[in-house]
């Protein structure tokens, strides 16, 4: 009964939006509105103020987006909230892919004047490929900005997903008086603070003195809730979690406006972890043993110990700090001694974690992405693997000092396990000049980043020929070794993938040599 209480105050969700949305910004105020922060941009401490990272990388920094994913825990109105802040540029679809396979739900925030921007839809589009339950929130409500309508209408037509408003904004985008909540008919007007570091002063006005004081913004209002009602556009908790709506919100995280109503929603209508299906389609209780699946691998989020840390969502059973567990893929104890929970690039040890719950394992050597865990004294169980993306750009990458070789090699390694970019290989010149296989060009840019500044390796990238790649087997690798133009390289795992210069000369491959293995790789094309 402990276990399922624990996990029946868990709220484990995801934010997904495309660049300068306001999704760190966003991620923040939760934490504000959350008892985590004193202040915009100072984290609760021992040791006094320091700086809300979520963007910890300082290359995350200097560029002002969001390129890894960040776990963050905190209380709130009795639930315990884990948080997974994603990257918002589609170049890292594949990392946002493998969070949202530890989460029960997303908010997906939207920039009021840009609505859902084509280069970034397909992040979405992944959300609802994983069937999550889907929050939106229409951010920077206080700048100029669409028609409110004309958003929700966007949703829809573009997601398939009918938009609910379950707030609804008093004044236009530019003019924001406060938000009326559709459910109880209440009317909450915000008193701006400044740059939002606060939580914003919450004014309660009844229906007669909003309509004085308000004037015209408050009918516009009252004619349009009118029109919703009048077509149905009302919340259905059932819908939300069949993914067959998405309960709408108003605000502007910048100004708190809006924030708390959203992360009330976050703890009234995201799912607590329910039993999860292993890889032979068995929903695992959750009071059942431990057990738990890796799904992100993160180096040197403290350069000062140049550690590793394992990101495991915990899917049943209690976890405590140094219990030794089966490690699935390999069937050998993995002790968990140095276990900690994740607020950004800060960390503390964990003595317990429950259902939902994303615990970091430090130093965790040989685990990798996809990877399952699960107490000895209990059923084993696999989890589904956490599928790749098929990578759409190719790069050869050499070290310009051959005298730093074996950091070189060092580190790509470590970001081959990290999904920061996909390692290919020849066997015949194993990391003398792997080939880089990425879903976008700024993986690149990322990987030498981290090459030169985490490991010593100053790299040089080459471009190459290839344009499309195709998962093959041993008994198809020496015929498509002797073609032109094809290329056959090797993952860590020993999977094999087949390079062709272009889509055309794969489809007459295709057509001349059917006994071929040419199998697209899962989850193919989702980023591009």
């Amino acid at each position: 009964m402990d276990v399922l209480s624990e996990a029946n105050r868990r709220r484990t969700f995801a934010i997904i939006s495309h660049p300068d949305a306001g999704k760190t910004t966003l991620t923040e105020k939760f934490l504000l509105y959350g008892g985590a922060l004193l202040g915009a941009g100072a984290v609760k401490a021992r040791d006094g103020r320091r700086a809300a990272a979520s963007d910890w990388m300082e290359l995350e920094q200097k560029r002002g987006i969001s390129i890894t994913s960040t776990a963050l825990q905190f209380p709130y109105r009795g639930c315990a909230v884990n948080l997974l802040d994603t990257p918002g540029h589609r170049d890292f679809s594949e990392d946002t892919y493998r969070v949202l396979a530890a989460c029960d739900a997303a908010v997906m925030v939207l920039d009021s004047a840009k609505g859902i921007e084509p280069q970034t839809l397909k992040l979405f589009e992944v959300c609802r490929e994983r069937r999550l339950p889907l929050l939106t929130f229409f951010n920077k409500w206080d700048r100029p900005g669409r028609e409110t309508l004309e958003l929700l209408d966007e949703v829809e037509k573009l997601l398939g997903l009918p938009a609910v408003p379950v707030t609804w904004p008093v004044g236009f985008a530019g003019d924001f008086r406060g938000v009326i909540d559709r459910r109880d008919g209440s009317y909450t007007r915000y008193t701006r603070v400044a740059r939002g570091s606060q939580i914003a002063p919450e004014e309660l006005i009844d229906p007669e003195r909003a309509a004085r004081e308000e004037g015209l913004a408050w009918h516009t209002a009252m004619e349009d809730l009118e029109l919703l009602s009048e077509v149905g556009a009302d919340l259905d908790p059932k819908a939300f979690l069949a993914n067959e709506s998405t309960p709408a919100f108003f605000g502007s995280a910048l100004t708190n406006f809006g924030v708390g109503k959203l992360l009330d929603a976050v703890i009234e209508l995201v799912p607590p972890p329910e039993p999860r299906v292993d890889l032979e389609g068995q929903r695992r209780p959750l009071d059942s043993g431990f057990s738990g699946f890796v799904f992100k691998v993160q180096a040197n989020m403290d350069p000062s110990h140049r550690d590793r840390i394992a990101f495991i969502r915990v899917c049943s059973g209690r976890f405590e700090r140094g219990m030794v567990v089966t490690h699935g893929r390999t069937g050998k104890p993995f002790n968990t001694k140095y276990a900690a929970t994740l607020f950004g690039q800060e960390r503390e040890t964990v003595e317990e974690a429950y259902p939902g719950d994303v615990v970091g394992l430090v130093n965790a050597t040989d685990v990798r992405v996809g990877d399952s865990l699960f107490d000895p004294n209990d059923a084993p169980v696999i989890f589904p693997p956490i599928p790749s993306f098929a990578p759409e750009f190719f790069m050869t990458a050499r070290v310009r000092d051959t005298g730093r070789f074996k950091q070189f090699r060092r580190g790509i390694a470590q970001l081959d396990e990290e999904g920061v970019v996909q390692v290919l290989r020849d066997p015949e010149f194993g990391d003398q000049a792997p080939l880089l296989g990425a879903v976008g060009r700024l993986q690149f840019e990322v990987a030498t980043y981290r090459l030169e500044n985490e490991f010593g390796a100053a790299t040089e990238l080459s471009p190459t020929n290839y344009r499309v790649a195709r998962r093959t087997d041993e008994a198809s690798e020496p015929a498509l070794r002797r073609m032109r133009g094809v290329a056959v390289l090797r993952r860590a795992d020993g999977s094999r993938l087949a390079l062709f210069e272009s889509p055309y000369w794969l489809e007459r491959v295709e057509s001349e040599n059917p006994e071929l293995t040419l199998d697209r790789l899962v989850a193919e094309g989702m980023a591009g």
